[in-house]
């Protein structure tokens, strides 16, 4: 081995650092191949420099020379890019790069075109994360689908956009379009707060601590991501008396609240751009003179708009504008701060790519100076670390935006294991990101197998190729076979093991534990199916949350992997003198983790097997589809 840019032997300290500290690099090439003189080669992107240093030569190790320098990386900032050169004695020469990064260009290695590793440099003031999100276990709800307390439905009239209540809890989601070609969403089961109140000691077996809501806000859709009004609760969903008073109860059973904040656009039913003139007040839509015809960039008013992807009903709001900006962010009632006041604990930013840089990090410091604790996760699909979004390099994690973000690259490795990809797969990603985030960024992680944007995840792991092909009328009534599902839940309970024991909040959107199944958007958004539970899950999951409540290693431990190849992924979290080790075999046959060690005993949380090691070796065997937690 040359160079692992993981291994703390080659590069000290691992993962990102604050300007001004030191980067060491320690190579070992082998003498075969005739290196003379090594060069580290540094792309300093956001600063604009490309530097070269030499070097040293240390001695020999074995049969390998030893080179040594240091990085100074005082002034730079960003994903900062590095890989080596090297000279023989004969004048021939070329690049060690990274044989791993993604995506692979094309010609030599170069400034203009590198191939090297990522070394991420943050602000050297940058203040640390709350710990409290990443530690617990998260909540999301989608509000008009979870629970119908037991509260008066307002008169749907007195609401935007044409809204449509089901009879029945248990109906299918409206998914078919109008006669325009249009999924209109206006069709609502009435979920609201008091439901929410009436299930909190429900979620609280779970071992939650955060309860994450899709938009709670007064909106046209069901979904809410269309903002109507910022100020006030949506009255299918509740009040604001009624919101606080949800804070304050799931306060006192140790829950916080998220709230999903829609800052880059709002609904073309609402007060600001009224586009239907449902409200009184006078909107972009219908006059220049509006107070609000500033928010909004018309290239031909009223009629064209910049808009979300270019949906016409979520007209897209120009943050730089100045009454905006205070109305959201800065003012001493802005959006921001007087729900946090009302009781919220902090903020999940959908569509953050969209919003610019400056502004998301104004709205941390109001949140910050509003509760000193309030969190700010980012909806960021990829590698947040090295984003580019419209052109520009994004500076999320740098230490003054977010605090953390949805980390969908462990959805999207994680299933691809459960379905039989390498588990080295797994690993490399994870630890691509444990290597490119913040310390804090990486412990802050939304991790999770389902959202409102996925089809739900018991359908992921169970449906085949020839469901997925079928027309969508056919899809909303389509079920897993018994075979089909049985295959699906084992497989779940191991995915959801491994969630439940990564760093960063395991979140779990609701029904997944229930064993709710369905396709893409709205048919993932079917309500909770009360009564009609998946006991296994619903247990297993509160013995996932309950161990992880427990366990100082699970909710903040380091990771260290003893195995991940084929069907087979094993990692140990560690925290003080406590170590869990989590081992999964997604493979069809048995299969079992070795390690050395005398007097080492091993206790299954799970099943609460024993396991002893022999003659200085400990074996795990480990069942087709199956997983294990052991301390």
């Amino acid at each position: 081995m040359i160079f692992a840019s993981r291994n703390t032997f080659h590069k000290t300290p691992f993962g990102a650092v604050k300007a001004g500290e030191r980067v060491t690099f320690t190579l070992t090439p082998s003498r075969t191949l005739g290196w003379g003189k090594v060069f580290l080669c540094v792309n300093d992107e956001l600063g604009g420099r490309y530097t070269e240093t030499q070097l040293r030569w240390r001695g020999l190790q074995g049969a390998c020379d030893l080179y040594e320098t240091s990085l100074d990386t005082s002034g730079m900032l960003g994903p900062v890019w590095y890989w080596f050169r090297y000279e023989r004695a004969d004048g021939s020469g070329g690049f060690y790069d990274n044989p791993g990064a993604l995506p692979d260009g094309e010609g030599e290695v170069s400034p203009a075109n590198p191939r090297g590793w990522q070394q991420t440099v943050i602000l050297p003031d940058a203040k640390p994360s709350p710990d409290w999100f990443g530690r617990g276990v998260t909540y999301h709800i989608v509000p008009d689908r979870f629970c119908k307390g037991d509260a008066k439905t307002p008169e749907l009239e007195s609401m935007p956009g044409d809204r449509v209540l089901h009879e029945t809890w248990d109906e299918t989601p409206q998914f078919l379009p109008d006669k325009n070609g249009e999924v209109r969403n206006r069709d609502f089961f009435g979920g609201n707060i008091a439901g929410v109140i009436e299930k909190l000691p429900y979620i609280r077996s779970l071992g939650v601590d955060t309860i994450y809501f899709s938009p709670v806000f007064e909106a046209a859709s069901n979904h809410r991501y269309d903002t109507a009004c910022y100020t006030r609760i949506d009255p299918l969903f509740g009040t604001e008396e009624e919101f606080s008073r949800l804070c304050d109860e799931a306060s006192s059973l140790g829950i916080r609240i998220l709230l999903d904040g829609v800052f880059n656009h709002t609904g073309y039913n609402s007060e600001y751009f009224n586009g239907a003139g449902f409200y009184p007040t006078l909107g972009a839509a219908q006059s220049k003179e509006s107070p609000y015809y500033g928010w909004y960039c018309f290239t031909e008013w009223p009629d064209r708009y910049d808009a979300w992807w270019g949906v016409y009903t979520l007209p897209q709001v120009n943050e730089e504008n100045p009454d905006y900006f205070q109305a959201i962010v800065t003012g001493k009632d802005s959006v921001v701060r007087r729900w946090l006041r009302a009781g919220a604990s902090g903020w999940r930013l959908d569509v953050a790519d969209e919003l610019p840089d400056w502004f998301i990090e104004a709205l941390r410091a109001a949140a910050r100076e509003e509760k000193d604790d309030a969190v700010i996760i980012g909806e960021v699909w990829e590698d947040a670390s090295n984003k580019i979004a419209y052109g520009v390099r994004r500076r999320y994690l740098l230490g003054r935006e977010l605090d953390g973000v949805m980390n969908y690259p462990l959805r999207s490795s994680l299933i691809g294991f459960l379905m039989g990809e390498d588990a080295a797969n797994f690993k490399r990603a994870m630890e691509t990101l444990r290597e490119n985030y913040p310390h804090d960024a990486y412990y802050s992680l939304m991790n999770a197998l389902g959202t409102h944007d996925t089809p739900r995840i018991l359908t992921v792991l169970g449906a085949a190729p020839e469901d997925w092909a079928q027309t969508k009328e056919a899809r909303a009534q389509l079920s897993l076979t018994p075979e089909k599902r049985a295959l699906a839940v084992r497989r779940l309970k191991v995915a959801a093991c491994i969630l439940f024991t990564f760093p960063g909040s395991p979140c779990v959107l609701y029904g997944d534990e229930a064993g709710l199944e369905g396709f893409e958007d709205p048919l993932n958004r079917r309500c909770y199916p009360w009564g009609r539970e998946d006991a296994e899950l619903v247990s297993w999951y509160k013995t996932l949350g309950e161990l992880r409540a427990k366990s100082e290693a699970l909710r903040a431990g380091g990771i260290r992997y003893l195995r991940a190849e084929g069907g087979v992924l094993a990692y140990e979290r560690v925290s003080g003198g406590e170590k869990v080790l989590v081992c999964a075999n997604r493979g069809e046959n048995a299969d079992a983790v070795t390690m050395g060690g005398n007097g080492l005993i091993l206790l299954d949380k799970l099943t609460g097997d024993v396991f002893r090691s022999k003659n200085g070796v400990l074996t795990v065997p480990l069942d087709p589809l199956s997983v294990r937690i052991l301390t």
